[in-house]
Protein backbone atom coordinates (compact mmCIF):
# COMPACT_ATOMS: atom_id res chain seq x y z
CA UNK A 1 0.00 0.00 0.00
CA UNK A 2 1.39 3.42 -0.95
CA UNK A 3 1.71 5.97 1.83
CA UNK A 4 -0.73 8.84 1.41
CA UNK A 5 0.40 12.45 1.45
CA UNK A 6 -1.86 13.10 4.45
CA UNK A 7 -0.06 10.36 6.42
CA UNK A 8 3.34 11.68 5.38
CA UNK A 9 2.39 15.22 6.39
CA UNK A 10 1.16 14.03 9.80
CA UNK A 11 4.41 12.27 10.65
CA UNK A 12 8.12 12.92 10.43
CA UNK A 13 8.27 10.44 7.54
CA UNK A 14 7.52 13.23 5.06
CA UNK A 15 11.06 14.53 5.57
CA UNK A 16 12.45 11.16 4.44
CA UNK A 17 9.87 10.43 1.76
CA UNK A 18 12.29 10.99 -1.14
CA UNK A 19 15.28 9.25 0.43
CA UNK A 20 17.06 7.05 -2.08
CA UNK A 21 20.00 5.30 -0.46
CA UNK A 22 21.52 3.65 -3.47
CA UNK A 23 25.06 2.58 -2.71
CA UNK A 24 27.83 1.70 -0.31
CA UNK A 25 31.32 2.98 -1.02
CA UNK A 26 34.28 1.05 0.32
CA UNK A 27 36.84 3.51 1.69
CA UNK A 28 40.18 2.76 3.29
CA UNK A 29 38.94 2.71 6.89
CA UNK A 30 35.22 2.02 6.62
CA UNK A 31 32.33 1.45 4.23
CA UNK A 32 30.33 4.63 3.72
CA UNK A 33 26.61 4.48 3.04
CA UNK A 34 25.69 6.86 0.22
CA UNK A 35 22.50 8.79 -0.53
CA UNK A 36 21.97 10.11 -4.06
CA UNK A 37 19.10 12.01 -5.61
CA UNK A 38 18.36 14.62 -8.30
CA UNK A 39 20.08 15.48 -11.55
CA UNK A 40 22.44 18.20 -12.69
CA UNK A 41 25.73 19.64 -11.48
CA UNK A 42 26.95 17.55 -8.53
CA UNK A 43 26.82 18.80 -4.95
CA UNK A 44 28.45 16.61 -2.32
CA UNK A 45 26.94 17.23 1.12
CA UNK A 46 28.81 16.54 4.36
CA UNK A 47 26.51 15.91 7.36
CA UNK A 48 26.78 17.33 10.84
CA UNK A 49 27.76 16.02 14.25
CA UNK A 50 24.62 13.91 14.62
CA UNK A 51 21.70 12.70 12.54
CA UNK A 52 23.66 11.40 9.55
CA UNK A 53 22.67 12.10 5.99
CA UNK A 54 19.03 11.46 6.91
CA UNK A 55 18.97 14.82 8.72
CA UNK A 56 20.04 16.43 5.43
CA UNK A 57 17.10 15.01 3.50
CA UNK A 58 14.99 18.23 3.56
CA UNK A 59 18.00 20.17 2.27
CA UNK A 60 18.86 17.51 -0.31
CA UNK A 61 15.27 17.49 -1.54
CA UNK A 62 15.25 21.27 -1.95
CA UNK A 63 18.47 21.20 -4.00
CA UNK A 64 17.70 18.08 -6.06
CA UNK A 65 15.50 19.87 -8.58
CA UNK A 66 18.62 21.50 -10.08
CA UNK A 67 21.54 19.40 -8.86
CA UNK A 68 22.70 15.83 -8.42
CA UNK A 69 23.04 15.40 -4.66
CA UNK A 70 25.50 13.00 -3.06
CA UNK A 71 25.48 12.67 0.74
CA UNK A 72 27.28 10.07 2.80
CA UNK A 73 27.60 8.76 6.34
CA UNK A 74 30.65 9.90 8.28
CA UNK A 75 32.99 7.40 9.86
CA UNK A 76 31.32 6.01 12.99
CA UNK A 77 27.74 6.87 12.01
CA UNK A 78 26.72 3.27 11.31
CA UNK A 79 29.34 1.57 13.49
CA UNK A 80 30.24 3.07 16.87
CA UNK A 81 32.80 0.28 17.45
CA UNK A 82 35.08 2.00 14.94
CA UNK A 83 35.99 4.33 17.84
CA UNK A 84 38.32 1.56 19.00
CA UNK A 85 40.64 2.85 16.28
CA UNK A 86 41.45 6.54 16.99
CA UNK A 87 40.79 9.07 14.24
CA UNK A 88 40.74 12.86 14.01
CA UNK A 89 39.44 15.61 11.75
CA UNK A 90 42.28 15.11 9.27
CA UNK A 91 41.25 11.46 8.91
CA UNK A 92 37.67 12.55 8.15
CA UNK A 93 39.03 14.91 5.49
CA UNK A 94 40.91 12.00 3.91
CA UNK A 95 37.73 9.90 4.02
CA UNK A 96 36.01 12.63 2.02
CA UNK A 97 38.86 12.81 -0.51
CA UNK A 98 38.61 9.03 -0.97
CA UNK A 99 34.86 9.32 -1.46
CA UNK A 100 35.31 11.84 -4.29
CA UNK A 101 37.83 9.51 -5.91
CA UNK A 102 35.40 6.59 -5.67
CA UNK A 103 32.59 8.67 -7.16
CA UNK A 104 34.94 9.96 -9.89
CA UNK A 105 34.05 13.55 -9.06
CA UNK A 106 36.93 15.76 -10.13
CA UNK A 107 35.84 19.22 -8.92
CA UNK A 108 32.35 19.09 -7.42
CA UNK A 109 30.52 21.67 -5.37
CA UNK A 110 31.12 20.83 -1.71
CA UNK A 111 28.51 21.71 0.91
CA UNK A 112 29.23 21.21 4.61
CA UNK A 113 26.67 21.73 7.35
CA UNK A 114 27.60 22.33 11.00
CA UNK A 115 30.32 19.75 11.88
CA UNK A 116 30.36 18.87 8.18
CA UNK A 117 31.25 22.49 7.47
CA UNK A 118 34.48 22.02 9.43
CA UNK A 119 35.39 19.01 7.29
CA UNK A 120 34.51 21.00 4.15
CA UNK A 121 36.70 23.94 5.18
CA UNK A 122 39.63 21.69 6.05
CA UNK A 123 39.23 19.84 2.75
CA UNK A 124 39.23 23.12 0.81
CA UNK A 125 42.38 24.19 2.69
CA UNK A 126 44.21 20.93 2.06
CA UNK A 127 43.00 20.32 -1.51
CA UNK A 128 42.18 23.77 -2.93
CA UNK A 129 42.07 22.52 -6.53
CA UNK A 130 39.71 19.62 -5.87
CA UNK A 131 36.46 21.56 -5.59
CA UNK A 132 34.66 24.00 -7.82
CA UNK A 133 32.79 25.92 -5.12
CA UNK A 134 32.38 25.69 -1.37
CA UNK A 135 29.21 26.21 0.66
CA UNK A 136 29.09 26.06 4.47
CA UNK A 137 26.39 26.76 7.03
CA UNK A 138 26.53 26.74 10.82
CA UNK A 139 30.31 26.89 11.14
CA UNK A 140 32.98 29.37 12.20
CA UNK A 141 36.75 29.55 11.99
CA UNK A 142 37.43 28.33 15.51
CA UNK A 143 35.88 26.59 18.48
CA UNK A 144 34.45 28.87 21.13
CA UNK A 145 34.08 27.44 24.60
CA UNK A 146 30.93 29.30 25.57
CA UNK A 147 28.34 28.08 28.03
CA UNK A 148 26.30 26.24 25.40
CA UNK A 149 29.36 24.39 24.10
CA UNK A 150 30.52 23.50 27.61
CA UNK A 151 27.12 22.12 28.56
CA UNK A 152 26.84 20.08 25.36
CA UNK A 153 30.34 18.67 25.73
CA UNK A 154 29.89 17.74 29.38
CA UNK A 155 26.50 16.11 28.88
CA UNK A 156 27.51 14.11 25.82
CA UNK A 157 30.76 12.94 27.37
CA UNK A 158 29.72 12.06 30.91
CA UNK A 159 26.03 11.23 31.16
CA UNK A 160 24.16 8.39 29.45
CA UNK A 161 20.97 9.91 28.11
CA UNK A 162 17.63 8.44 27.08
CA UNK A 163 16.38 9.21 23.60
CA UNK A 164 13.73 11.61 24.95
CA UNK A 165 15.67 13.59 27.55
CA UNK A 166 13.89 16.88 28.46
CA UNK A 167 17.16 18.75 29.00
CA UNK A 168 18.52 17.73 25.60
CA UNK A 169 15.21 18.44 23.90
CA UNK A 170 15.38 21.95 25.34
CA UNK A 171 18.88 22.22 23.89
CA UNK A 172 17.38 21.27 20.52
CA UNK A 173 15.00 24.22 20.87
CA UNK A 174 18.05 26.49 21.05
CA UNK A 175 19.45 24.88 17.90
CA UNK A 176 16.18 25.67 16.12
CA UNK A 177 16.64 29.32 17.06
CA UNK A 178 13.26 29.55 18.76
CA UNK A 179 10.88 27.48 20.84
CA UNK A 180 9.86 24.79 18.40
CA UNK A 181 6.44 23.19 18.55
CA UNK A 182 6.56 19.46 19.21
CA UNK A 183 5.36 18.82 15.69
CA UNK A 184 6.53 16.45 12.97
CA UNK A 185 9.62 18.58 12.31
CA UNK A 186 10.68 18.46 15.97
CA UNK A 187 10.02 14.72 16.01
CA UNK A 188 12.07 14.26 12.85
CA UNK A 189 15.06 16.16 14.22
CA UNK A 190 15.09 14.46 17.61
CA UNK A 191 14.61 10.99 16.13
CA UNK A 192 17.39 11.46 13.61
CA UNK A 193 19.87 12.98 16.05
CA UNK A 194 19.39 10.08 18.44
CA UNK A 195 20.14 7.63 15.63
CA UNK A 196 23.78 8.66 16.15
CA UNK A 197 25.39 6.81 19.03
CA UNK A 198 26.13 9.11 21.97
CA UNK A 199 29.77 7.96 22.09
CA UNK A 200 30.20 8.99 18.45
CA UNK A 201 28.66 12.42 19.13
CA UNK A 202 30.97 12.89 22.11
CA UNK A 203 34.03 11.90 20.08
CA UNK A 204 33.17 14.32 17.27
CA UNK A 205 32.59 17.08 19.79
CA UNK A 206 36.04 16.51 21.29
CA UNK A 207 37.58 16.77 17.82
CA UNK A 208 36.11 20.27 17.44
CA UNK A 209 37.41 21.56 20.76
CA UNK A 210 40.91 22.22 19.37
CA UNK A 211 39.69 23.82 16.13
CA UNK A 212 41.31 27.01 14.89
CA UNK A 213 41.49 27.56 11.12
CA UNK A 214 42.14 31.30 11.08
CA UNK A 215 45.72 31.14 9.78
CA UNK A 216 44.85 28.59 7.07
CA UNK A 217 41.76 30.08 5.44
CA UNK A 218 43.78 32.02 2.86
CA UNK A 219 44.63 28.73 1.14
CA UNK A 220 41.02 28.26 0.03
CA UNK A 221 40.79 29.05 -3.69
CA UNK A 222 37.21 28.07 -4.49
CA UNK A 223 34.48 30.72 -4.45
CA UNK A 224 32.83 30.29 -1.06
CA UNK A 225 29.34 30.92 0.29
CA UNK A 226 29.06 31.25 4.08
CA UNK A 227 25.51 30.95 5.38
CA UNK A 228 24.68 31.82 8.97
CA UNK A 229 21.43 31.94 10.90
CA UNK A 230 20.97 35.19 12.76
CA UNK A 231 19.80 33.15 15.78
CA UNK A 232 22.60 30.58 15.71
CA UNK A 233 23.71 30.22 19.34
CA UNK A 234 26.73 28.05 18.47
CA UNK A 235 28.50 30.31 15.95
CA UNK A 236 29.31 33.88 16.96
CA UNK A 237 30.17 36.85 14.78
CA UNK A 238 33.68 36.70 16.24
CA UNK A 239 34.10 33.18 14.87
CA UNK A 240 32.48 34.04 11.54
CA UNK A 241 34.51 37.14 10.83
CA UNK A 242 37.76 35.35 9.88
CA UNK A 243 35.88 33.41 7.19
CA UNK A 244 34.88 36.73 5.64
CA UNK A 245 38.28 38.35 6.13
CA UNK A 246 40.63 35.52 5.16
CA UNK A 247 38.94 33.49 2.42
CA UNK A 248 39.86 35.32 -0.81
CA UNK A 249 36.56 34.91 -2.72
CA UNK A 250 33.74 34.75 -0.20
CA UNK A 251 30.13 35.81 0.18
CA UNK A 252 28.36 35.77 3.54
CA UNK A 253 24.58 35.60 3.73
CA UNK A 254 22.61 35.97 6.93
CA UNK A 255 19.46 33.87 7.21
CA UNK A 256 16.75 35.81 9.07
CA UNK A 257 14.98 34.15 11.99
CA UNK A 258 17.08 31.00 11.59
CA UNK A 259 19.09 29.02 14.11
CA UNK A 260 21.86 26.46 13.80
CA UNK A 261 19.50 23.95 12.16
CA UNK A 262 18.50 26.26 9.31
CA UNK A 263 19.31 23.48 6.82
CA UNK A 264 16.40 21.55 8.35
CA UNK A 265 13.98 24.35 9.21
CA UNK A 266 14.45 26.54 6.10
CA UNK A 267 15.85 24.38 3.30
CA UNK A 268 13.83 26.40 0.78
CA UNK A 269 15.56 29.63 1.79
CA UNK A 270 19.02 28.05 1.71
CA UNK A 271 18.31 26.44 -1.68
CA UNK A 272 17.39 29.88 -3.03
CA UNK A 273 20.64 31.40 -1.72
CA UNK A 274 22.65 28.49 -3.13
CA UNK A 275 20.98 28.86 -6.53
CA UNK A 276 21.82 32.56 -6.58
CA UNK A 277 25.43 31.80 -5.60
CA UNK A 278 25.87 29.09 -8.24
CA UNK A 279 24.34 31.18 -11.00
Amino acid sequence: MKATQDWLNATSRKYLANANTSAFVHLGKYTAELYQTGAGEPIVMIPGLAGGFELLSPMAGALACRNRIHAYQLRGENDCFILRHPFDLDDLVEDFAELLDALKLERPIVMGLSFGGIIALKFAIRYPQRLDRLIVQGVGARYEGGLMQQIAGTVLSRFPLPADNPFVNQFFNLLFGCKQKRDSLFEFVTQQIWQTDQSVMAHRFRLVEELNLENQLGRIKAPTLVLTGDRDVLVSQRSLQPLCDEIPNVQMVRLPNCGHLAFVTRPDLIAKKVEEFLS
